[in-house]
């Protein structure tokens, strides 16, 4: 959530000074504030967070008037009220406000509806005033009014989309930036919409192939190995107090039960500290450029993750470069899209120098860094041999989109019928084992 702070204090001479900034955290308001202190020698006395406060005027011989105010103390909605002519009033903080953060939902509509008033040659200020009045997320209306201000106020749409890219993601707040310095908003707007689509989906059939089956699996293990630990031992304690022999899976059965009833918390623990030691690494930079490296190595759903993240660079890519000019930032803003830090890492590392230091070719230097397939740099070649590079980008996005969302599905259906395969041998085995139970007579007297 976008966070508005006032700061008060002194200059070296003495004087009084204020202004307001805009951070994302407590933490970025302190070290902000810590700058100013350095850069312009200012004694800051206080730092007020903007937040909102409910008031109630009362007014003889009407019904009380309620309303919600944003200002950074008690004392500037008191003063408001009384601007307006009121003295009779009640000034409460907002005691619980989440400000959570817009879903892809809230961001989609903004960007479409834009679209289509921009086509309808409506003014963009006019627009953001009218969609921040709609907006239903607190967080989503104040970016909106910050940003619809910052553009009146003359500043650049590039930089001040940037500073909203915790809320709208790099790549469409790159977008929505470029395209304020456009004559193409609307195409731009949509352009950035479909990528948004795109990545949504792609993330869906990722949690789908993966997360669901994961939930499943871990279901079924919890409910089998609460069978194995409660339900078994105190049915099958009923037949093993006669000293009777039992049937080998029963037999087999019991020596697991109190083998698993011994070590159960060790296991526990050892799961919990590679979960831990994993998202502990995988947090760092290092970790993920080593986890996106090799999870394209996993058979079938490795490259299908590969060549997601090649059709959203070259989407972005393609994008980008119909409208802007400057190619090094092109190729960056696309790598950190493409959703993997170790395909980043490697253009970062080897395609950005290559061109800069070594004059090396686009195509040549993206080739140099062994993340592509061979199908994207001869399409690439192709395309660069005849000045349609930009044509060429779009068609390895969708032959790429068209290849995963088709393999993906199928793959999908394999991963659920082998869960299924997985549920059903857990249950024909606890069949077997309840069935044996059942067919043990106990010797009678």
């Amino acid at each position: 959530m976008i966070l508005e702070y006032r700061f008060k204090g002194t200059n070296s001479e003495g004087k009084p000074v204020q202004g307001t900034f805009t951070v994302f955290s407590a933490r970025e308001a302190r070290k902000y504030a810590e700058g100013l202190r350095s850069r312009y020698n200012i004694s800051i006395t206080k730092l007020e967070k903007k937040r909102d406060f409910l008031y109630k005027v009362i007014v003889p011989g009407r019904a009380p008037s309620t309303g919600r105010q944003a200002a950074f103390s008690k004392e500037d909605v008191a003063a408001a009220l009384q601007r307006m002519g009121y003295a009779n009033y009640k000034i409460s903080s907002v005691l619980f406000d989440f400000g959570l953060r817009p879903g892809i939902p809230d961001i989609l509509m903004f960007i479409r509806l834009s679209a289509n008033m921009l086509r309808d040659k409506m003014n963009f200020g006019k627009i953001l005033e009218m969609l921040a009045e709609e907006q239903t997320n607190h967080a989503m209306k104040e970016t909106l009014y910050q940003i619809e201000s910052q553009l009146k106020a003359g500043a650049e749409g590039r930089e001040v989309f940037m500073q909203f890219s915790r809320i709208f993601g790099r790549f469409p707040a790159y977008m929505l930036g470029l395209a304020t310095r456009s004559g193409n908003m609307a195409e731009i707007f949509d352009a950035t919409a479909v990528f948004i689509e795109r990545d949504v989906e792609i993330k869906k059939m990722v949690r789908k192939a993966l997360l669901s089956p994961l939930i499943t699996i871990i279901a079924t293990i919890a409910a089998f190995a609460y069978y194995v630990l409660a339900i078994f031992p105190a049915t099958a304690s009923l037949f093993t107090k006669y000293d009777m022999e039992t049937p080998p899976l029963t037999k087999a059965t019991i020596n697991f039960s109190e083998w698993l009833g011994h070590t159960w918390w060790i296991i526990l623990i050892i799961f919990s500290l590679i979960v831990f030691v994993l998202w502990r690494w995988w947090s760092t930079p290092k970790g993920r450029i080593w986890r996106d490296r090799n999870l394209v190595r996993i058979p079938i759903l490795g490259p299908l993750i590969h060549k997601m993240s090649i059709e959203i660079y070259f989407r972005v890519f393609g994008t980008i470069y119909s409208g802007a000019g400057d190619n090094i930032e092109t190729i960056k803003i696309a790598a950190e899209a493409c959703r993997s830090a170790w395909m980043e890492d490697r253009i970062k590392q080897i395609t950005i120098p290559l061109m800069l230091k070594e004059g090396e070719a686009f195509v040549t230097a993206m080739e140099a860094t062994g993340v592509f397939t061979k199908t994207s740099m001869t399409r690439l070649k192709s395309g660069q041999e005849t000045g349609n590079l930009l044509t060429s980008s779009q068609q390895i996005a969708n032959f790429y989109q068209a290849e995963t969302t088709y393999r993906m599905a199928n793959l999908i259906e394999l991963i659920q019928s082998i869960v299924w395969l997985f549920v059903a041998a857990a249950i024909t085995f606890l069949t077997l084992v309840s069935a044996e139970i059942a067919n043990i007579s106990p010797p009678t007297m």
